[in-house]
């Protein structure tokens, strides 16, 4: 593909072809993904005239700059058989001419997927250079992207490979606007894409007038070797002759797996073989490959006038089933289905009502007839399907035009299920032993169990240990091998006695002690004490006042909590200490040798300090130390350098905290080492 720069005047002239030319759209056999030719691996394909035609921009990975589209296209299909690389070349007819390529994975995907699909490419070559193109052990080892022909880029990629099973789409591109052709051949590669399956005939079923035969074969073959009149075939009926061979699948492709054969006259009961031979086209039929059906091959098939049939079966009706679907061995007439569903009535365990019934038509026949339910049947049990005439004055009609007689048919079905459960908890002071159990109710045959999504359970009771403190999820998962259901469950324990609670650590003599239970648990009985001056054997006490005796003094405050059914119990200590007094202030002189006296500089006592700032000054009114916490005391250091003895500058501003008056003091303090 060539990637040049147009000027403007030369855009305009040249304007109304080429749009003519993109929107030529592509009609002809090949030139679409769903009617690509199918290949042969061993044959040289030779299109002599590639119509002009465009319909769609196309997506070439790592390439931009570009337009890129299917410019008078042919695609080619094909399956490989055995993993390997795939070597091509395309040659043109006239080796002026730019052909591309491109290669696409569509494995189980809608061939027209190319256009929209970009993660199906495989490999390609769009290069502006004239000539040979294709995949070889010489290409590049990338998608070589449009250019100038005077670059002169290798128009080769390297072979790439194949896996065994998927299919694949090669689409080549004559990006020059002439109708010369070009010759395909495929090798230098490993991989087999040439399908080693030979044909052969596989199944012959008579139509109902006995005159009409539909011939089934192993594998597609080509359409150019069926003749129209069916010269191929031959019936071992005395005076009967095949006149005519036809198949739907050639209007839309290469090749047929399926045809339809109409005789001079129609066949007496009885068994009859079908015998294939050369047509008047000298061969009988032929694969891509140009393998052929062996001369003499035949097959056996019976017929018999048709007879009213039976529905033969009932689809399995699932669990919880709002349809039923009625299966017979031959196809239902569409037409004659009752849309209301009357021609059907269903009797069981529990009242079923049809609101509808349709078939999966195809040319207006259907092999299975769905019933609507007006609701799904919940009830186990055996349900009767009664065939009957509907509202439209008759039963259903099969394909030879014969009504179904009444008949009965029969079908089982199972109760729905519940995956609820239930537990008992035995309690223990740090574990609880909790049993999970299902009733086993409509027929449930297997559990699933799930505790904490770290263990997996298929009994139908099950014991398991939690702590006494835990949120657990279980989730139980329930069969009866057709219904199924799931239930999910948070099991909360909180038995666990445990202790704590909230108080200061220091307080001032003249406060009272307040403290706030946080404990957890289970608990019936409590007991508080604090230090020697009061014990309490409420949940929360009332506050609690200590004695004045001008003394820092601690003390031991501890609570005591106990679940006497269970003969548990915890307990916890915190420390109070309370000052000697609350009176801020700050000490005139300290002594920072560490001797574990008078080491630290702070404000004393300042509990009821808020919004405390407080800031230390050498003589030279640097700033040395500076605090917003009173329990933060000056070492005597500046980023642990000792500094020097002298008299020293502080400030301090706070809050008081009961009186909420704002204080400002300063003053000295003397450093001595």
């Amino acid at each position: 593909m060539k990637a040049v720069r147009i000027p403007f005047i030369l855009f305009l002239l040249v304007f109304s072809f080429t749009a003519q030319l993109s929107h030529a759209q592509c009609t002809e056999l090949g030139q679409n993904p769903s009617t690509a030719f199918p290949v042969c691996g061993t044959s040289i394909f030779q299109q002599t005239t590639v119509p002009l035609c465009s319909s769609h921009s196309l997506y070439v990975p790592n390439c931009a700059g570009a337009a890129y589209e299917n410019r008078n296209p042919y695609w080619y299909k094909f399956t490989c058989y055995t993993s390997g690389t795939l070597g091509f070349v395309i040659t043109p007819n006239t080796l002026a001419d730019d052909y591309d390529w491109q290669l696409y994975d569509i494995t189980g995907l809608n061939p027209d997927e190319v256009y929209t699909n970009r993660n199906i490419v495989v490999t390609g070559n769009w290069s502006g250079s004239s000539g040979p193109t294709g995949a070889s052990a010489s290409g590049v080892g990338f998608i070589q992207c449009a250019s100038d022909p005077a670059q002169n880029f290798n128009t080769f990629a390297q072979m790439p490979t194949l896996t065994a099973g998927h299919e694949y789409l090669l689409l080549v591109s004559h990006f020059t606007n002439t109708q010369s052709g070009y010759s395909l051949s495929f090798g230098g590669g490993t991989a087999v894409i040439t399908d080693p399956t030979e044909p052969h005939l596989s199944k012959v079923i008579p139509d109902c007038d006995g005159q009409t035969l539909t011939v089934i074969l192993n594998k597609k073959v080509r359409c150019n070797s069926l003749t129209a009149a069916g010269t191929e075939f031959s019936v071992t009926a005395a005076g009967n002759t095949v006149i005519s061979a036809t198949t739907a699948q050639c209007s839309s492709g290469f090749d047929l797996d399926t045809l339809t054969l109409r005789l001079s006259a129609p066949l007496p009961p009885g068994d009859f073989k079908l015998v294939i031979g050369d047509g008047t086209d000298g061969n009988s039929l032929a694969d891509v490959c140009g393998r052929t059906i062996p001369v003499g091959e035949e097959v056996s098939f019976r017929y018999d006038p048709p007879m009213p049939i039976y529905a033969d079966s009932i689809g399995t009706a699932g669990c919880a089933p709002d349809k039923i679907k009625v299966y017979f061995p031959k196809k239902i007439d569409c037409s004659t289905i009752s849309p209301d569903g009357s021609d059907f009535s269903i009797t069981g365990p529990s009242a079923v009502t049809i609101t509808g019934a349709s078939g999966n038509c195809v040319n207006n026949e259907s092999y299975v007839i769905i019933l609507q339910l007006a609701a799904p049947i919940y009830h186990k049990g055996n349900y009767t399907v009664l065939l009957k005439t509907g509202n439209d004055g008759g039963t259903v009609t099969d394909e030879c035009g014969l009504q179904s007689p009444s008949h009965t048919r029969m079908f089982t079905a199972v109760d729905t299920v519940s995956a609820d459960f239930d537990y008992t908890i035995q309690y223990g002071c740090r574990e609880n032993a909790v049993t999970f159990s299902h009733n086993g109710l409509h027929d449930v045959n297997t559990w699933n169990w799930n505790f904490n999504s770290t263990s997996s359970v298929g009994t139908q009771t099950h014991t398991i240990v939690f702590p006494a403190t835990s949120n657990n999820q279980v989730q139980l998962i329930v069969s009866n091998g057709v219904c199924s259901d799931t239930v999910s469950k948070t099991v909360i324990m909180d038995n666990e006695v445990k202790t704590s609670f909230e108080m200061p650590a220091i307080i001032c003599p003249e406060d009272l002690l307040e403290v706030k239970n946080t404990s957890t648990g289970l608990v019936d009985e409590w007991r508080w004490t604090f230090g020697n001056i009061s014990s309490s054997q409420l949940k929360d006490p009332l506050p609690v006042q200590f004695p004045t005796n001008n003394i820092e003094t601690a003390y031991a405050i501890k609570l005591v909590a106990r679940n006497n059914t269970l003969n548990c119990s915890d307990s916890t200590i915190q420390r109070l200490k309370v000052l000697n007094n609350c009176f801020i202030a700050v000490p005139s002189a300290f002594t920072p040798n560490n001797d574990g006296i008078n080491d630290y500089l702070s404000p004393n006592n300042a509990l009821k300090a808020e919004n405390l700032d407080f800031k230390i000054f050498n003589r030279w009114g640097q700033l040395v130390f500076h605090s917003k916490d009173w329990t933060k005391k000056w070492d005597g250091k500046v980023n642990g350098i000792e500094q020097g003895s002298g008299v020293y500058v502080w400030m301090l501003e706070y809050t008081h905290r009961d009186t909420k008056e704002k204080v400002f003091q300063k003053g000295t303090v003397t450093l001595i080492r």
